[in-house]
């Protein structure tokens, strides 16, 4: 070959990769998803320097291996090198590398020796190796690997630096991938929080007045006014809006910006939409105008609040209160006329004409005490004021009570009975417990035939003790179930027996969730009986606290005011709860800084904390792990979010209850005193003796670990590990569950963090990872153990 064609050949080599770096870089640069991203990098990188196996590590803040990728292993393989013991030394030792590194000629395997990482072995041959740091805006993200297990084979100089090339604008597409994902995530949350939102948003373009967007709860509203199949853009331009002013104007005529005036920012307006058909809604209303940077007005952000519900509460009030009047008119007119007869006609009355004109006024009277009464409870129960005094009593006792105030007044005696025996006792205040079940017999007595059994039970449901009254009546339609506490209810429709309209149920359910439980009511439809059922919280005792592993926060047993810690953001909610907590008894210890919290609970070992859901800057989850990981206390969420999901995750992570903003004292107190009260056990899951499998023992009272009878050093961290994993044996340890367990939430560690302990712990316990003895890898979801075999005697 001449010089020339050499010449040209190296030429024509030179465009052809400058070519397929041209094609792998518009590769990478295809798509913002993080791993599409590094997958397309990895492809580059093999197809450029001809290479069998990539492999690109990501860094977090902190500098160290948090992710892993590669291509052209397979998945066992892969799995063996990263789960390999002397690998994190490899990679750690190759990402405090300046620059690039080049290996040829030798095996991989003796590098490893010679920087004294013995033992490290690979799943594949590696003759070949090439590492090059994946650098943006001068901070290291990570690292890319690429290698050869041809024999002989030897990247050359011009391999090295086109991957260096193809790191540095790797780093660049992981850093926008990164902020492509974390900006999609907070978009996504944004919408979804505005699509679940109670209020309705929408959003006009200005100069047009079309719709932009809408929401969930918008869509309902304007849905109320719309025929079948109508869209909501269609409908708009049918509307007629009038405002507060008196002003109207259609929507297909006006723009609504205009209409509400550009430079109008409108706040807290009552406007009526109006449909041709006359139908109609009233809204409260804002209006916001967004303007850009140089003051034009873009478009204008619409709020609107359904004041229908409003409206019928105004409706039901009204209707309350002229039932209320008829209910205190009719045993006032018995006593007028009673009275008026004994008076005026005394000379022509018998003595026993006499006393009966005075039962019907002593009668008379006593409902109207009792209407009263009911009236002082809901007045009570509406500011928070309602007298609960719960103390230990026996069940039996709370039914008889309320038996025969039953019976007492003359009502029927075919009730069935039947309270399960060996129930514990209750925290209960007798007298209010008891008029709850004298409520429940009434309802049941006045929708009932005469001659049917109402069936009274009583059992134990966990925590709590759980009673029941059902009756053989008229039945309840099935959608008017969730009504039927509240204060305006036409459920309880009183009649002959007492009781108003509403106030019965309504003071059943104040009353019964003062105590700390729930109520609920029950039927199949109409003519087909009903049943309602509550709870009271079980008196359990407290067993003293030791410190461990497991354990409360070691305290002295001085007399002081237990300390309760309270965090929230919000001034008047902490100073509500801190006085609810003085007047009780208690030592409240209030933040509004999550920061502060746990420096808070050490100082003062709170016997309970009482955490808001939603803190500045922090998770009300986190922050219970934070305290969990420190001490098993119960904690109880507050929070004004109130969906069935948000609950059952709060009761899911350990939260011994979960009360929803606004609440009053007396339901706080019966809250607080409840968890207090409440066996450990119901909200801790207490380790056994031991935990034996093969030739692994651990032995929790020692918290000592065994294989095969020799003692198995491990760090604080890796027991707390094995021990959260063998407690649980049987159930998948999910990777949030076990960072809230082990390190107390994410700050404190993370998935890097986690499968680093998890393999030197696989190490340690002498299995691997690919065909694993002790700790078994569930793709995406955990980790888990197999049970116990039969326990063991543990040696003293």
């Amino acid at each position: 070959m001449t010089q020339a064609d050499e010449r040209d050949s190296q030429i024509a080599s030179l465009r052809d990769r400058l070519s397929r770096l041209s094609q792998a870089s518009l590769r990478i640069n295809e798509s913002l998803d993080v791993e599409a991203a590094l997958h397309g990098v990895m492809d580059g990188a093999r197809s450029l320097t001809g290479a069998d196996y990539a492999l690109i590590t990501t860094l977090d803040a902190s500098g160290a291996v948090d992710d892993h990728l590669v291509a052209g292993l397979s998945a066992g393989d892969a799995e063996r090198l990263w789960q390999d013991p002397g690998g994190p030394g490899l990679f750690e030792y190759m990402n405090a590398l300046s620059g690039s590194f080049r290996l040829g000629g030798t095996d991989l395997e003796e590098l490893t020796r010679s920087i004294g990482l013995e033992g490290f072995s690979t799943p594949v041959p590696v003759t070949a190796f090439i590492a090059a740091p994946v650098v943006n805006q001068g901070d290291r993200v990570g690292n890319i690997y690429v290698a050869s297990g041809e024999p002989g084979r030897e990247f050359t100089q011009e391999d090295e630096e086109v991957l260096v090339m193809l790191a540095s604008q790797a780093g660049q597409v992981i850093a926008n991938a990164r902020s492509h994902r974390d900006e999609s995530r907070a978009r996504a949350g944004l919408e979804t929080l505005i699509d679940t939102s109670p209020v309705g948003v929408a959003v006009f373009g200005a100069g047009t007045g079309e719709l932009v967007s809408f929401n969930q709860e918008a869509r309902r509203i304007v849905d109320g006014l719309s025929d079948a199949g109508q869209d909501p853009e269609d409908l708009l331009g049918l509307l007629t809006i009038r405002r507060a002013d008196g002003r109207e104007f259609r929507l297909a005529e006006f723009p609504l910006a205009e209409a509400l005036s550009a430079s109008e920012t409108v706040r807290a307006e009552e406007i009526v939409m109006e449909a041709t058909d006359g139908r109609s809604v009233t809204v409260l209303l804002n209006a916001t105008p967004i303007r850009s940077e140089d003051g034009e007005v873009e478009s204008v952000v619409v709020t609107m609040q359904d004041m229908t519900p409003l409206e019928e509460v105004g409706r039901l009030r009204a209707e309350f209160l002229g039932m209320v009047s008829h209910e205190l008119r009719t045993p006032l007119t018995s006593i007028w006329g009673s009275a008026v007869a004994v008076l005026d006609h005394a000379e022509n009355l018998d003595p026993a004409e006499t006393r009966q004109f005075l039962r019907i006024i002593l009668e008379q009277a006593g409902s109207m005490r009792d209407l009263i009464g009911d009236l002082l409870d809901v007045a009570r129960l509406e500011t928070g004021e309602l007298p609960v005094n719960p103390e230990p009593t026996e069940v039996g006792a709370l039914v008889d009570r309320a038996r025969s105030a039953f019976l007492s007044g003359g009502r029927r005696d075919n009730l069935d009975i039947v309270v399960a025996p060996g129930l514990p006792l209750v925290l209960a205040d007798r007298r209010r417990i008891a008029q709850v079940i004298g409520n429940l017999l009434a309802n049941a007595a006045r929708h009932s035939p005469e001659s049917s059994v109402i069936r009274v039970s009583a059992v134990r449901n966990g925590g709590h003790v759980e009673i029941s009254v059902a009756d053989e009546g008229r039945g309840l339609p099935i959608d008017s179930l969730p009504g039927l506490f509240r204060k305006f209810s036409r459920a309880d429709d009183g009649g002959p027996g007492g009781g108003t309209g509403g106030l019965g149920l309504a003071i059943c359910k104040g009353i019964v969730e003062a105590h700390g439980g729930r109520i609920r009511a029950e039927s199949e439809g109409p003519g087909l009986g009903a049943r309602f059922v509550f709870t009271i919280p079980v008196a359990g005792g407290t067993a003293p606290e030791s410190p461990g592993l497991a354990g409360g926060w070691p305290r002295e047993e001085t007399g002081d005011a237990d300390p309760i810690l309270v965090v929230d953001n919000d001034p008047w909610t902490l100073r509500y709860i801190r006085n609810a907590l003085s007047s009780a008894g208690y030592h409240p210890v209030v933040t509004a800084e999550p920061d502060e919290a746990l420096a808070l609970a050490m100082e003062h070992r709170p016997r309970l904390a009482l955490l808001d859901m939603m803190l500045p800057g922090a998770d009300g989850l986190d922050l219970m792990g934070d305290i969990l990981a420190s001490a098993e206390v119960p904690v109880i969420f507050l929070s004004a979010y109130g969906r069935d999901e948000a609950v059952a995750r709060a009761l899911e992570e350990g939260a011994a209850d979960y009360i929803v903003k606004p609440f009053s004292p007396a339901e706080l107190m019966a809250r607080v005193r409840a968890a207090l009260h409440r066996p450990k056990d119901l909200y801790r899951s207490e380790a056994p003796e031991s935990y034996a499998l093969g030739g692994l023992v651990i032995d929790y009272t020692q918290r000592l670990v065994t294989i095969d009878g020799q003692p198995v050093t491990l760090t604080a961290t890796e027991y707390r590990l094995i021990y959260e994993l063998s407690v649980n044996a049987g159930r998948v340890m999910s990777h949030d569950r076990l960072l809230r367990r082990v390190w107390g939430g994410r700050k404190r560690g993370g998935m890097g963090a986690l499968r680093t302990h998890l393999r030197r712990l696989r190490s340690k316990l002498g299995e691997d990872a690919a065909s694993p003895t002790y700790i078994f890898s569930e793709p995406r979801l955990g980790y888990r153990m197999p049970k116990s075999e039969a326990p063991r005697e543990v040696e003293p």
